[in-house]
C-alpha cells in the first residue's frame, strides 16, 4: 500500500502525476476548493480584523471525507495544486482539513507535468506560502464584501437578482463607455486617389503598379469630396508622370515572444475564433495531460495562467537543437533571442510553452480533438519561432511626381528570407483577419495613409516618364471605435492592469452569464440592463469602478504576495470609504424598479393592467397587481410565431451557457424556437434542434 498521498485538483492531472510518480504513492484529486465562504451569509467580519468564516460546501463534503480517510496513517501528504495563488489557497485549506491525519504535510509546485519536472519537485519539497495564500484571501473577502453589499442593493433598486462583482464591473464600464463612444461618434467624408501606372519601355510596358497621391508640395493630401477629387484628378490627367526617386532597403522583421495567458487568448480568438473562455478550458486539458499512444497520459504545454516571457534554459536548448536539425544553422539568430515581460508582470511562471519541441503537433494530431490540435499547434509555432532567427523582406518604395507639385506613393515588399516564418505563417485568410481587427482598434482619420498592399514593381530606373493608364478616386468615411471582442477587450484589460491572468476569462463569461453583455457577431456589447447598472454604480461609487484604483489594488495583491503588505490593512483601507458611499447609496441612488412603465396588455389572471419592470435578466411584463397577482411574462420582439395556427409572438430566452434564442410566447405548447429573428416572407422552418432548458427573462416580482 502507498506510504505518500498526493493531492491534485483534476483526476485528468491525477492520472498523468501518478504515471510519472508509479505505486509509491497514491494520487487522488480534490475537485477544485473545497473549503470557501458560505452562500447563505457574507462570512467575513469586517469588524473583527475581516475575518473569513469558512466552510466546506455539500459538493465538496463526500470529496473531504474520502481524503481523510485515505490520509490516515500514511507517511508524507503532498499536495501539488496548481503553481499560483489560487493553488495554493487550495493548498492551504487541504492542509487546514487534514492537519493530524499525516506527520508530514508538504507543498509541491511544478510548471509542467512532465518527468523531470514532477520529480525534481518532489525532491523539493516546501511548506506552504502564506503570502501566497494571504493575496487571494484578501482578493477573495474583497470581492466577496463588494458583491454581497452592492447586489442587494442592486436588487432593491433595479432587479431581483442581479450581482455586482468589483473587477466585472470595472471591465464593463469600458464597454459600456466604448458604446457611447460609437453613438457620439459622426462619420466624416474624404477620397483618396490612386494612379496607375507603368513604364513607357516595350519590355515593361504591360507591367502595371498603383501609387497613392500623399501629398501636394509641402502639404498632405486632404480630399474631402467627391467634387474635389474629380477636379484634381482633371488636372492629373493632363500632367506628365515621372519617377524622382527609387528606395530599395531590408527590413528584419523580428519574432514575437512565446504566449503569456493575455497573448495566448487574444490570438486564439483571432486566428482560431476561440473565446477567452474556451481557449482556458483546452489549454487546461493540454496542461493536465492527453493520452498519447504508449506514452500514457502526457502534460502537453506548461501551466497556462502567466504574464512571463521566460523561458527555462533546458527548454530553450531543445528548441535550438530542433530548428538546428529541422531548418539548419542559418534559421538560429547568433545570439539567443531575449524578450522582456511587460511592466509590473509578476513573472512566476514561464512562458506558455510545449512541454518538448519534438513532440510535432502533426505527430500526435491522431491523440488530439480538432481543437486540441489547432491550439496545441499556435503554441508550438509560437514557442520555435520565438528561438529563431529574424525575417528578411526587401521593402521597394517609389516616388513619383506629376506635373510640379503633385506627388505619388508606391511600396512593395518581397521576402528574401523566412527566418521564423518558416514556422510561424499566416494564411491569407488570417493575416486579413488579423489585419481588420488592428485596424478597428484605432480612431480612422484621413490624415493617416492607408496600407498600400504589396505588389511587383516593374524594372524601373530614376526620372523615368510613366504611362498613365487610370486614375482611380476612392470614398472613405472615418470610422467610430470599434467594439470590444474577447481578444481587445483581454488586451485593455491587461494593458490597464485591470485583473490578472487567471482573471481575463471569468471576467468575460461572468459579463455574458449575467446578461450585462451580448455577443454579436463576436462583438461584445453592453445590454440596456449592463448600461442602467454601470451609470448606477459610478454615480455612486466613482472610486470603486475608477480604472486606475483596480488597478492599484491589483498591485497592492501583488505587494501581499510578496510581503510587503499586510492583507488586512490592505481591507481596511478600503472598507471605511466604501460603507460611507454604501450608506449614501442605499438613501439617493435612484430606484429604476420603481419606475413601472404602462403597457396597452392587460393581466390575463387577474384584469389588471400590465406594465414593464426590470428583472435580473433586463426588463420583462408584469401584473400591476402585485404582490396579489404575480403574472409575468417576457416582453414580445413585435414578431409573431410562424408556426400556422399558433397565435404566440417570439420573445427572447436564455439556455444554458447563456445562449440566446428566440421561441414562441405559447411555450411549451408551442415549441418553435430560431437563434436569429425571422425574416418577413414565408414562415421558416420550425428548428428540430431539441429546445435547450430556458431560462425565463420574465422575473418573479
Amino acid at each position: 500500500m502507498a506510504k505518500r498521498l498526493v493531492i491534485v485538483e483534476s483526476p485528468a492531472k491525477a492520472g498523468t502525476i501518478n504515471k510519472i510518480l508509479g505505486k509509491d504513492y497514491q494520487v487522488e484529486a480534490s475537485f477544485g476548493h473545497i473549503r470557501d465562504l458560505p452562500k447563505s451569509k457574507m462570512g467575513v467580519d469586517p469588524q473583527n480584523g475581516f475575518t473569513p468564516e469558512y466552510v466546506i460546501p455539500t459538493k465538496s463534503k463526500k470529496t473531504v471525507s474520502k481524503l481523510k480517510k485515505l490520509a490516515k496513517g500514511k507517511e508524507t501528504i503532498y499536495l501539488a495544486t496548481d503553481p499560483d495563488r489560487e493553488g495554493e489557497a487550495i493548498s492551504w485549506h487541504l492542509a487546514e482539513i487534514l492537519r493530524g491525519e499525516a506527520p508530514e504535510i508538504k507543498r509541491v509546485m511544478f510548471n509542467e507535468l512532465t518527468k523531470e519536472a514532477v520529480k525534481f519537485a518532489f525532491d523539493h519539497p516546501r511548506d506552504i506560502d502564506l503570502h501566497l495564500v494571504n493575496a487571494q484571501q484578501a482578493r477573495r473577502v474583497l470581492d466577496r464584501i463588494v458583491g454581497y453589499e452592492l447586489s442587494p442593493l442592486l436588487w432593491r433598486k433595479v432587479g431581483r437578482g442581479l450581482s455586482a462583482g468589483r473587477v466585472q464591473s470595472v471591465a464593463l464600464r469600458l464597454v459600456v463607455e466604448r458604446e457611447e463612444e460609437i453613438r457620439k461618434f459622426k462619420p466624416e467624408e474624404y477620397w483618396s486617389l490612386h494612379a496607375q501606372l507603368s513604364s513607357e519601355r516595350a519590355s515593361e510596358k504591360d507591367k502595371i503598379f498603383q501609387a497613392k497621391l500623399v501629398r501636394i508640395g509641402k502639404e498632405k493630401i486632404h480630399l474631402k469630396n467627391e467634387a474635389e477629387t474629380l477636379k484634381l484628378k482633371s488636372i492629373l490627367e493632363k500632367e506628365t508622370f515621372r519617377i524622382i526617386s527609387i528606395q530599395k532597403k531590408e527590413r528584419r522583421r523580428k519574432p514575437q515572444a512565446p504566449y503569456t495567458t493575455s497573448k495566448l487568448q487574444q490570438e486564439a480568438y483571432n486566428r482560431l475564433g476561440f473565446s477567452a473562455s474556451r481557449t482556458m478550458r483546452i489549454a487546461q486539458g493540454l496542461y493536465e495531460g492527453v493520452e498519447i499512444g504508449e506514452e500514457g497520459s502526457v502534460g502537453l504545454i506548461t501551466y497556462m495562467r502567466t504574464d512571463s516571457v521566460n523561458i527555462a534554459e533546458v527548454a530553450k536548448k531543445e528548441a535550438v537543437k530542433f530548428v538546428k536539425e529541422r531548418f539548419g544553422d542559418d534559421y538560429l539568430p547568433k545570439t539567443p533571442n531575449i524578450y522582456r515581460s511587460k511592466k509590473g508582470a509578476q513573472e512566476a511562471h514561464e512562458a506558455i510553452r510545449p512541454t518538448s519541441a519534438y513532440r510535432d503537433p502533426d505527430q500526435i494530431k491522431q491523440y488530439l480533438n480538432e481543437e486540441q490540435f489547432k491550439l496545441y499547434e499556435l503554441i508550438w509555432r509560437k514557442f520555435l519561432s520565438s528561438q529563431m532567427t529574424a525575417a528578411i523582406d526587401l521593402v521597394t518604395t517609389v516616388e513619383v511626381l506629376a506635373g510640379s507639385e503633385y506627388f505619388f506613393r508606391a511600396s512593395g515588399t518581397r521576402n528574401l528570407f523566412p527566418g521564423f516564418s518558416a514556422v510561424f505563417v499566416d494564411n491569407g485568410k488570417t493575416a486579413k483577419k488579423e489585419k481588420e481587427e488592428g485596424d478597428k482598434e484605432e480612431e480612422s482619420d484621413q490624415d493617416q495613409d492607408e496600407d498600400e498592399e504589396d505588389q511587383e514593381f516593374p524594372d524601373l530606373e530614376q526620372n523615368e516618364i510613366l504611362k498613365l493608364h487610370e486614375l482611380i478616386g476612392n470614398q472613405h468615411f472615418t470610422k467610430p471605435p470599434a467594439r470590444y471582442n474577447d481578444a481587445s477587450l483581454v488586451k485593455i484589460l491587461e494593458e490597464e492592469g485591470i485583473g490578472r491572468p487567471s482573471t481575463y476569462a471569468p471576467i468575460i463569461y461572468t459579463l455574458v452569464s449575467r446578461d450585462y453583455v451580448e455577443r454579436k457577431s463576436g462583438a461584445i456589447i453592453p445590454t440596456e440592463l449592463g448600461e442602467t447598472v454601470i451609470h448606477l454604480l459610478v454615480e455612486h461609487f466613482p472610486y470603486i469602478l475608477d480604472i486606475q484604483f483596480t488597478a492599484l489594488m491589483e498591485e497592492e495583491f501583488d505587494k501581499i504576495e510578496e510581503g510587503e503588505l499586510e492583507w488586512v490593512k490592505v481591507l481596511q483601507e478600503f472598507y471605511q470609504p466604501f460603507e460611507t458611499h454604501l450608506k449614501e447609496a442605499k438613501t439617493h441612488m435612484k430606484n429604476v424598479r420603481q419606475e413601472a412603465i404602462p403597457t396597452n396588455e392587460v393581466c390575463e389572471k387577474c384584469g389588471k393592467p400590465m406594465v414593464i419592470k426590470w428583472g435580473r435578466f433586463g426588463k420583462f411584463v408584469a401584473c400591476s397587481g402585485f404582490p396579489a397577482c404575480r403574472n409575468t411574462k417576457p416582453i414580445s420582439t413585435g414578431v409573431a410565431c410562424p408556426k400556422e395556427g399558433c397565435g404566440g409572438y417570439l420573445v427572447a430566452r436564455k439556455g444554458k451557457g447563456s445562449r440566446k434564442f428566440y421561441g414562441c410566447s405559447n411555450y411549451p405548447n408551442c415549441d418553435y424556437l430560431s437563434n436569429q429573428l425571422p425574416t418577413q416572407g414565408p414562415a421558416p422552418e420550425a428548428s428540430e434542434e431539441k429546445p435547450p432548458e430556458i431560462e425565463e427573462v420574465g422575473e418573479d416580482v
